[in-house]
């Protein structure tokens, strides 16, 4: 695909020029690491841990591997990573964090780009990159799934015991960084969001206690949706179900900016039909610079995907041929091509880290209002043309089959918005230059959202948590019924009363 191509090219370029200066993390080396303080050692928790744990102090390679991320926009500071070898570990870093006062963060994926993490200041990194097992129960109905395995391992391991479960679409965000958040996917269609496979996990505490829970625990219901406010998931046990398409087809078609009104109603009347697209059929479109296609302005990538068949059927696609696209590419292959084909797997520009920021503003729709969507692309075309700062941002369009998400009631977990049927998000990439262009940013990522928010004739803004920025309202992220609002809360209460867990979309 030549546009994924030529952005591939033109992100990876930009992330080579500005990433030399990362070995030595300057706020980070700001402060002296925690080993080096002299009111304790380090050792005391070494020797705690099981001996395939390890502990990694500031500049050293392996710190500074384990603590990159992927938006440098308000990051997260550590003094020192542990990477547990046993789920017992993450327990007890966590009650030697407790005992010295530390606050302490999970990583996994590290692509949380929300600015509420920059509150997390001089404390210990927990990173669960050991904690990586994938194993099919007997049964075959349920697989047991460290809390550190990425998405790509899941999905491989799985496929090729003939099995699949929910996770998200992105190679290298781990099952539960999504899952814990509600979790959308390319099965969702089918089976409902990655949260709502959950059978039973085991969690680390606030107070450090490695504990099981499932559906018997009153903390369950929070775990899926609101989870990361609770605790460090050690590992978790879903469900999988057998491979019942391994044919999968994709279009992309790319449009010149001129047809953004004709696109998005041809996916309103062909594809999202008031909420009923089918089963096994996906939409997704990106808005991004291409100059091999457009050298004036955004192109839109628009995706067809659908499953069983090797071609996607001419029903979907004929309306989108009628309107003229600059070019159409299709392809055939198994789901574990999907990743590749949208732009999303290991290889690709968003998988990389670097020395660059990666804000987005995300918010739910129930249909594409094609006025609105006018709007915010030329807002969007003004913003990034050119040799903007912001000439690799991406404007992201999701539209995932529903019918799994909204079979399941609304008031079982903490994920609130089941009968929103598409998800947007400006994601505004650049390199830091300070608070200045930060704000800029945040004004430019707010505008277009607030262009799409007047579009759906509603007052409040409906946020997916995982993709949040860090602005948004409780409310906007979790729902704004005040039963909600208050069992969150009395949860928050009862397992969490010192805000341990308060960096990611806090809960207040």
């Amino acid at each position: 695909m030549y546009y994924l191509k030529m952005q591939a090219v033109m992100a990876i370029a930009a992330w080579a020029f500005t990433s030399g200066g990362q070995n030595v993390p300057v706020a980070r080396d700001r402060a002296p690491g925690l080993h080096s303080r002299g009111n304790y050692d380090m050792t005391e928790l070494q020797n705690k841990l099981s001996s395939s744990a390890k502990i990694y102090y500031p500049n050293s390679t392996e710190f500074d591997d384990a603590s990159a991320r992927w938006s440098l926009l308000d990051e997260p500071k550590v003094n020192v990573v542990v990477v547990p070898g046993t789920e017992n570990d993450v327990a007890a870093t966590v009650q030697f964090a407790n005992q010295r006062e530390l606050p302490f963060l999970a990583y996994t994926g590290a692509h949380g780009s929300l600015t509420t993490l920059g509150k997390m200041d001089q404390g210990i990194e927990i990173y669960m990159t050991q904690l990586d097992t994938v194993t099919v129960a007997g049964d075959g109905k349920t697989a047991t799934i460290g809390g550190g395995a990425m998405s790509k391992a899941v999905v491989d391991a799985l496929w090729n015991a003939g099995k699949q479960a929910v996770t998200g679409t992105c190679e290298c965000v781990s099952i539960l960084g999504p899952g814990l958040g509600g979790g959308h996917g390319w099965l969702q269609g089918h089976h409902g969001l990655v949260a709502d496979q959950f059978v039973s996990m085991n969690i680390v505490l606030a107070n450090g206690k490695l504990t099981t829970i499932d559906t018997t625990s009153d903390l369950w219901w929070a775990m899926k949706g609101a989870g990361h406010n609770f605790g460090i998931v050690t590992s978790l046990t879903t469900k999988v179900f057998d491979i019942q398409h391994r044919d999968w087809a994709i279009e992309t078609l790319t449009f010149s900016g001129d047809k953004v009104e004709a696109v998005y109603q041809a996916a309103n009347d062909y594809l999202l039909k008031n909420g009923t697209q089918p089963e096994g059929l996906i939409n997704w479109s990106y808005w991004l610079n291409n100059p091999g296609a457009d050298p004036n302005n955004p192109v839109i990538i628009f995706y067809i995907i659908q499953e069983g068949v090797t071609t996607v059927d001419g029903a979907y696609t004929q309306p989108f041929h009628n309107i003229g696209p600059i070019s159409i590419e299709p392809a055939s292959g198994t789901y574990t091509d999907l990743a590749g084909w949208t732009g999303i797997a290991n290889s690709s520009p968003p998988c990389q880290k670097g020395a660059l920021a990666n804000p987005r503003f995300p918010i739910y729709l129930q249909s594409y209002n094609v006025a609105a969507q006018e709007k915010a692309y030329g807002v969007f075309a003004n913003a990034v043309r050119g040799n903007s700062a912001f000439n690799n941002s991406i404007f992201m369009f999701e539209g995932y089959s529903m019918q799994g998400v909204n079979a399941i009631s609304a008031d079982s977990s903490a994920f609130a918005f089941r009968s929103e049927n598409i998800l947007a998000a400006p994601l505004i990439n650049y390199l830091p230059a300070g608070p200045g262009l930060d704000t800029q940013v945040a004004n430019l990522g707010n505008q277009l959202r607030d262009i799409l928010r007047d579009g759906t004739g509603q007052d409040d803004l409906r946020a997916y948590v995982n993709y949040a920025y860090g602005d948004e309202t409780l409310q906007e992220l979790y729902g704004s019924d005040s039963w909600r609002q208050s069992r969150l809360h009395s949860l928050k209460k009862k397992y969490d009363p010192s805000g341990k867990f308060s960096f990611y979309a806090p809960i207040a």
